[in-house]
Parts: C-alpha cells; sequence; structure tokens
C-alpha cells in the first residue's frame, strides 16, 4: 500500500511511483508543508525550467494547518496565468491539443481547497494516460505504507529521469523531472510507458 500527499501537476517521479496502483490512497492528516510541489510545479518554458505557484490563502495558524484544509487564494488570477504559460510553453508540442480541453476547466473552475483540486487533477492526469485509478482519501495508513511524501520536495538536485524530446530541448539542453504534462504533452500516449519504466529505477525514499 502506497500513501500520497496530492501534489500540483506532481514530478515524473511522483507519478511514476504511483503508476503501477490501482488505488491511490491520499491522505488527509499531514500537515502542510511550505515550498514542495503541493503547490508548485516545474514545466519547460522557452528560458528553461519555469515555476508555477499556487498561491495559499493565509490564516492565524498558517504554520499548523493540515493538508486538507489549505484554501486557494482565489483573488488573484493565478488559474489565468498558468493556463498562459502552460499554452506558451507547450502549444508547439506534439500533443498538447489532444488534451488541453480536459485540463482546460482546472484553469477556469474555481477550487476552494488545493487538496481537492489536485487530488482531481491527479485523477483527470492519469486518466489522460490511459492508466485510470480509484481514489481513496484516508486518515492514518497501515503501519506498513510505504509514504511518497518525499517526492513532493522542490528542492534539491532534480532526480535524473530519462530523456526524451521536449520542445526547448535545443535552446536549453533536456531538463530532468518537471511536471508529468512535459511528458504527457511531449511524448502522448508513451507516457504511461514511460512512467513504468522509470518507476523501476526508484529507489526507497528517493527525493524528487
Amino acid at each position: 500500500m502506497k500513501v500520497a500527499v496530492p501534489g500540483y501537476l506532481p514530478p515524473l517521479t511522483y507519478m511514476a511511483a504511483l503508476v503501477r496502483e490501482d488505488t491511490l490512497f491520499f491522505r488527509q492528516d499531514t500537515q502542510y508543508q511550505k515550498q514542495t510541489h503541493r503547490n508548485r510545479a516545474h514545466i519547460y518554458g522557452a528560458n528553461g525550467t519555469l515555476k508555477l505557484t499556487i498561491p495559499i490563502a493565509h490564516t492565524p495558524t498558517q504554520g499548523h494547518r493540515m493538508d486538507r484544509d489549505v484554501a486557494l487564494f482565489n483573488t488573484t488570477p493565478w488559474q489565468n496565468q498558468h493556463w498562459k504559460s502552460l499554452q506558451a510553453a507547450y502549444r508547439s508540442s506534439p500533443y498538447f491539443e489532444f488534451y488541453e480541453e480536459e485540463l482546460h476547466p482546472f484553469f477556469t473552475q474555481t477550487f476552494p481547497r488545493l487538496f481537492d483540486f489536485n487530488v482531481t487533477l491527479i485523477e483527470v492526469l492519469f486518466k489522460l494516460m490511459d492508466v485510470p485509478k480509484t481514489i481513496e482519501l484516508v486518515e492514518t495508513p497501515h503501519a506498513n505504507a510505504e509514504e511518497l511524501s518525499h517526492h513532493l520536495n522542490a528542492k534539491g538536485t532534480p532526480y535524473p529521469t530519462p530523456e526524451y524530446i521536449q520542445v526547448f530541448a535545443s535552446k536549453h539542453g533536456f531538463i530532468a523531472n518537471l511536471s508529468c504534462v512535459d511528458a504527457l504533452f511531449n511524448m502522448g500516449p508513451a507516457t504511461a510507458s514511460y512512467l513504468l519504466e522509470l518507476e523501476k529505477t526508484l529507489a526507497p525514499n528517493q527525493l524528487g
């Protein structure tokens, strides 16, 4: 049993760690951590790695919030900004046009909480990869459950994921372990096979 905290457009290592699981178990009782892929995603822009950050609403007890309680700061146009960034980065990729219709609603509809937004988005991402999942929300998981929160670490050296063709590689070279949408827009249906192969290389507690 693998247990994860939902991330925003998660990195490839995160998705690879879950790709073989029929059911995705997402923890609701973990404490929210800043500067992680919970609300950050890295994509490949025209100038190299581009960070997309979802703004979080501040609260008096901000340092002690559970992941399930984190509210989005929707008074800023972050969704429109992120969608424009995705379009600019991937409109010339081979498969962007095949997936944009199902992803666009995440950047137009209002979601009150980060947890729900991420869970729903991850479910759709696996569906687009043709590896649909059942979602279960859990509190305290089984003692032998494998925790995958380390794959949401947004710091440090990116895991050396195998190369594939990227839109701006001729300018900046291959950039490893970006958001899974980088692979999806560039490889399309081959993304699932890529993740299955990547999963074989992941060591326990390997940082994302």
